[in-house]
């Protein structure tokens, strides 16, 4: 592997858990953006790789905050259907 390749980054495993734990359309991109930056990385187009690379890291910035933003709205909603039950 040569120093160039090692630079770019996939994501791939945080693409994949915002796929099955956040935002799940955002993840798929995330995914398929991850996939295509390894294989542009390992075919040697390196602006190629660093372009999806970026693109698949904005994709799972967005989808950990939406799925933190989710994550905190069902916890407020439960507290509140909890609070009015009693």
């Amino acid at each position: 592997m040569q120093n160039s390749q090692m630079q770019v980054s996939s994501y791939l495993g945080w693409s994949i858990f915002n796929l099955l734990c956040c935002c799940f359309p955002l993840g798929i991109a995330a995914v398929i953006y991850s996939c295509q930056a390894q294989s542009s990385a390992n075919m040697g187009s390196m602006e190629n790789a660093r372009s999806a690379s970026e693109t698949a890291k904005k994709l799972n910035i967005a989808a950990t905050v939406i799925g933190i933003i989710i994550l905190v709205i069902v916890i407020i909603l439960y507290a509140v259907l909890i609070a009015h039950i009693k």
